[in-house]
């Protein structure tokens, strides 16, 4: 991969640090499949084969924003893209480096900003950004981010939670609160994003939507699946409109 190089002045991340430091301070258990993040664990498989599905990952240079501990940087990395994964909570980078060492996985992973990347004019022809879009205090300058980080027909994947009275329901009440899946507090419903708001914003950044998928995670049977229902979790793919 390319060296990238840092302005003396890297501009300043879209970043909230009340929410970094929610996850970072449970860094140390992000590996652990029975854990806080065991929602995390169940939906990656699901999150890769909707990926593989729409773009060939073989060779690929890959941004993974957002990285967290490394769980979908090692599935793109296994899959045989060229990753390079990114997060601004530290504790959750050198958890993601050790993981990578001990599985002998070549992954570039920084504490960084995806503002400093676009800045240096480093460009992707994967980028992946799960779950974090809605922990941004500005997730439309993130969109257009993204777009100026990925290639001309290059590809933006994007998963978080939609906004409506069913996700208020089933991804914070019953699972923060019933069934405690999630810590609570990990998400606050005014961010929660509609599919129509995440489209609007993503052709704003000169990016196309070219799929959505709902996932439904069942908490009983531990099963995830990708449905053509988007009411609660949603993943969408994204393509950078050719010049």
């Amino acid at each position: 991969m390319g060296m990238m190089r840092m302005s003396m002045e890297p501009p300043p991340a879209n970043a909230d640090r009340g929410e970094l430091s929610k996850f970072d301070a449970l860094a140390h258990r992000f590996w652990d499949p029975r854990g806080e993040f065991r929602p995390l664990h169940l939906l990656n498989p699901v999150r890769l084969g909707f990926i593989a599905e729409h773009v060939s990952l073989a060779g690929a240079r890959a941004l993974d924003v957002g990285c967290g501990g490394g769980l979908l940087s090692e599935a793109l990395s296994r899959s045989g893209a060229r990753v390079t994964g990114i997060d601004l909570a530290p504790g959750m980078v050198e958890v993601a480096r050790l993981h990578a060492a001990e599985e002998n996985i070549q992954i570039d992973y920084r504490v960084a900003a995806a503002e400093e990347f676009a800045a240096a004019g480093e460009r992707f022809e994967v980028i992946t950004c799960m779950e974090m879009l809605e922990h941004v205090p500005r997730p439309e300058h993130m969109l257009a981010t993204l777009g100026a980080l990925v290639r001309p027909g290059g590809s933006v994947f994007v998963s978080t939670l939609n906004r409506n009275l069913k996700s208020f329901l089933m991804a914070i009440v019953g699972a923060e609160y019933v069934l405690r899946l999630l810590p609570r507090g990990t998400h606050e419903y005014e961010r929660l994003i509609r599919p129509s708001e995440l489209t609007r914003w993503a052709r704003a950044a000169g990016l196309a939507p070219r799929a959505i998928a709902g996932i439904e995670l069942n908490p009983y049977t531990e099963s995830c699946r990708l449905t053509h229902d988007p009411s609660v979790n949603y993943i969408v793919h994204l393509e950078r409109v050719q010049a």
